[in-house]
């Protein structure tokens, strides 16, 4: 009993426990010190990086797309304007199971394999966070209810009223005004840092004509918003906004009576019409025929629309009045007078024998007038002009040489760009020697310079620069750069200009006096327009040839294919006491320079009536002033 009293010992049993206790208590006041070490960084070292993720999963930034700015003509007719659409998008981050999703969408609207293409390229731009990728655009109220009653179980998907542009006028000015398309992958890779930002919530760029020239005037300013979203990615409300800066609207020279006009004048055929306003150098119309509808591009062409444009014989997306390059034929014809009594090569007297050929020296090629038997033994500059004689021009080139032709053809653009205010203009060929050894390896030979003297040969225009040309003469010299705006929000957009020197005024007034005679002279070239005329026009006709016809050959129309005959070109200034327009005018295939001649008509007498209403309208409006005072 007392051996067993002495096996429990009570002492050390309790330091064992003592010794346990604080070790706990060690280990607990450890453990609280590393807990309020965590909570100390969290709160207090770290609070700002964690309060901003915070922030991400609650906040997030939407892109404001500003609205873009209007385009319109002379008298403010809008040609191309926004219009309220539909679009369905979908947020990639908020789809659990997208192709599931697209299914469900796919029996809800309808959704085509275009659609769908569109959809899985821009889902692998460059784009934010959380942005909504537009699927289809346009949607139907049917569509949009449909929509709504599945929006439950649609997470991720979104339905937005968005601006998109329209074109009202359709073809009217599909070339000049141009249209918008989807930013597409060589674009976007293309855009840098700040134009990635501010094409930020915006799907649509520039492509051609005004639109593209001037993108960076009408896209305006992008804006932001600040949300606050919940836990499934739904907006709870906005927390700041920085609203977007609209696009400057543009006005431009063009008037949509004159344009419809020329189109009516053309009457379904190829060709292009341009007129100018001979003071300010202001394109009043501008028309490429055939043309299409703009609005066929702006969301996303179909492959079958694209396909039926780009392989149609008639080109309907080609613009014939800046990129058309033909030879112009006898229009040149007054320029070239010009140029030879400049350099005094000719005189206002001086005569050729026309026995319907002209012949080089020791060539036995005949380079034959349009006239076959020639236009007499006495001919001069003004008959010459008139009844637009060959021979004459050719002799005349011949003597003044290519150098002289190419220097003075320069002075009125030929063979570079006019420099108008929309992309993709062509300079069009004015040949030279230095021209032909570089395109072509090869010397300058006296036929070539021939052939330049009446339009043909090397020599390739387009009708923007028959119409500038043409409005440089009625200027008598003065050359101001075609321009399609004629403001930009409020303020007028710069006239360029620059004036043919050293021209004596005498020359100017012949060049004038053979170019009425063209029109309403006996034996001109144009007379067939001059009937009922109430106004003086000078003018000057051209055919270009579109085959080559062999020497000793005649031009045999019924032997041709329509494509194949030549082109009708015509050009003019109106009215020749002060001119106000001048206009080009070219009709392919139309064989006949009296065709485009009458188009050219057409269109100056239009003008001539638009101006005379709005002188009266003037003086009714400043009658009526003048009676409230």
């Amino acid at each position: 009993m007392h051996e067993h009293q002495h096996l429990k010992d009570h002492y050390k049993e309790a330091r064992i426990i003592n010794r346990r206790l604080l070790l706990a208590a060690l280990g607990t006041l450890l453990l609280f010190g590393l807990l309020f070490y965590r909570l100390y960084n969290l709160q207090v070292v770290n609070y700002q990086d964690y309060v901003t993720e915070s922030d991400r999963n609650r906040v997030q930034v939407q892109a404001l797309p500003p609205t873009r700015g209007l385009i319109m003509d002379r008298r403010g007719l809008l040609l191309a304007d926004n219009r309220p659409s539909y679009t369905l998008a979908i947020i990639k981050e908020q789809v659990d199971d997208l192709d599931a999703t697209l299914a469900l969408l796919a029996e809800l609207v309808e959704i085509n394999a275009e659609d769908l293409e569109g959809f899985e390229k821009r889902l692998q731009q460059r784009r934010r966070p959380f942005e909504a990728v537009p699927l289809t655009f346009r949607l139907t109220e049917a569509e949009i209810a449909r929509l709504a009653v599945h929006e439950y179980h649609l997470p991720g998907v979104t339905v937005s009223a968005q601006l998109v542009r329209d074109y009202p006028m359709q073809d009217l000015y599909a070339h000049s005004v141009g249209y918008v398309g989807r930013i597409n992958d060589r674009e976007l890779a293309g855009f840098d840092d700040e134009q990635f930002h501010r094409y930020s919530g915006t799907h649509t760029i520039g492509k051609i004509g005004l639109e593209r020239q001037y993108e960076d005037t009408l896209l305006g300013t992008v804006g932001y918003q600040y949300v606050e979203t919940n836990a499934r990615g739904r907006v709870l409300r906005v927390l700041e906004q920085i609203s977007p800066q609209p696009g400057e609207n543009l006005r431009l020279f063009l008037d949509t009576e004159l344009q419809r006009e020329a189109v009516a004048a053309l009457d379904g055929r190829r060709g292009a019409v341009v007129a100018l306003d001979v003071n300010n150098g202001g394109v009043l119309a501008m028309v490429s025929a055939p043309s299409y509808n703009p609005n066929l591009f702006v969301t996303g062409i179909s492959h079958r629309d694209f396909r039926q444009l780009n392989e149609s014989l008639d080109l309907p997306l080609f613009d014939r009045t800046i990129q058309g390059q033909y030879p112009p034929g006898s229009t040149i014809k007054p320029m070239l007078a010009l140029g030879g009594l400049h350099h005094k090569v000719i005189t206002l007297t001086s005569t050729v024998y026309d026995p319907g050929f002209f012949k080089l020296k020791g060539d036995e090629r005949l380079y034959r007038d349009w006239k076959r038997h020639g236009h007499g033994t006495r001919v001069d500059m003004l008959q010459a002009i008139t009844e637009s004689c060959d021979t004459y021009f050719y002799d005349m080139a011949y003597r003044l040489g290519i150098d002289g032709l190419h220097d003075f053809g320069s002075r009125f653009a030929l063979g570079s760009r006019t420099g108008i205010d929309i992309p993709s203009e062509r300079a069009g060929i004015w040949p030279s020697r230095a021209w032909k050894r570089g395109a072509m390896g090869l010397a300058w030979y006296p036929g070539d310079t021939v052939n330049v003297g009446i339009g043909q040969g090397f020599s390739l225009t387009t009708p923007l620069q028959l119409a500038s040309m043409t409005a440089t003469l009625a200027s008598r010299g003065r050359f101001i750069q075609p321009r399609l705006v004629a403001a930009i929000g409020n303020t007028l957009t710069e006239e360029k200009s620059t004036t043919l020197d050293s021209v004596d005024s005498r020359h100017w007034d012949a060049v004038f006096e053979a170019m009425e005679n063209v029109v309403h002279g006996a034996r001109g070239t144009a007379q067939v327009i001059n009937k009922g005329l109430g106004y003086r026009m000078a003018g000057k006709t051209g055919t270009a040839q579109v085959v080559g016809i062999a020497q000793g050959e005649k031009y045999d129309s019924e032997a041709l294919r329509e494509r194949q005959r030549d082109h009708a070109l015509f050009v003019a200034f109106a009215p020749l006491e002060q001119p106000q327009i001048a206009v080009a005018v070219i009709v392919e295939n139309g064989e006949k320079s009296s065709k485009a001649a009458l188009v050219a008509r057409q269109v100056i007498d239009k003008y001539m009536q638009l101006q005379l209403r709005d002188s009266e309208q003037l003086v009714r409006g400043a009658e009526s002033d003048a009676r409230i005072f």
